[in-house]
């Protein structure tokens, strides 16, 4: 299939290396700076780009009937909007804070860890992130994603805070380091013991698989989807 790269950065490039060894043409590999290109030659487009454009990225494959999918974090307050465009224009999207086929799994054994701990008041939970130091957003679209699960499946916890603890939220701490492509650590502590769950990226070719396997998964349909549906969990 023919695949536009809406951001050339190093997650493009690795995204590129693996299309093409999945026998797919990159026909468009648009920068940060570029907002004039024609989208309509791609059968579907992949958007790692930065927050200030993907949400003009995603639209405008969906105005010109492009199937897209997202992983850049960061721009989430225009989400709604763009699935708003995409049933309007009966297109196909999929965002992801991680496209990496472990997180996907790791998603849905924090949503089934925080339902057994439902009921334990004793223990308190805590998020841990670490990225490389030229990741733009903090906390990381995945530890948000991690979270609101935790959030919207254990009726204790109601929010989240930034490197703060207060009563009733998950604190998230989010660390830059030189070279680490992503480690998520899920926190339960009690004054008896402690329970964690933890995903280590050794490098950015997860990502970037599951995102060449969503864009596959995604050409000839129509809606909005998540990796869930594309690993039909």
């Amino acid at each position: 299939m023919n695949i536009a790269l809406l951001g050339y950065g190093k997650m493009g490039k690795t995204i590129e290396q693996i299309a093409l060894n999945r026998g797919h043409k990159i026909i468009l590999k648009i920068d940060k700076d570029d907002t004039d290109y024609d989208i309509t030659q791609a059968d579907v487009a992949i958007d790692f780009s930065i927050p200030s454009v993907a949400y003009n990225n995603i639209s405008h494959c969906l105005n010109n009937g492009v199937p897209v999918i997202s992983g850049t974090t960061g721009w989430l307050d225009n989400y709604q909007n763009a699935v708003n465009l995409c049933q309007e224009k009966k297109g196909a999207f999929i965002y992801a804070s991680n496209f990496s086929l472990g997180v996907t799994i790791f998603f849905e054994l924090n949503k089934t860890l925080a339902k057994m701990m439902n009921s334990l008041k004793q223990y308190q939970v805590s998020l841990e992130e670490i990225h490389h130091t030229q990741k733009l957003d903090a906390p990381s679209g995945t530890a948000i994603s991690l979270a609101n699960d935790i959030i919207s499946n254990n009726a204790n916890f109601k929010n989240w805070k930034l490197h703060e603890k207060a009563e009733n939220s998950i604190p998230i701490t989010a660390k830059r380091i030189e070279d680490v492509p992503g480690t998520h650590t899920v926190t339960y502590k009690s004054s008896i013991d402690t329970i964690s769950i933890e995903h280590i990226a050794h490098n950015r070719q997860g990502f970037a698989l599951g995102a060449v396997i969503a864009a596959e998964w995604l050409v000839g349909k129509k809606g909005v989807f998540t990796m869930n549906d594309v690993l039909g969990l």
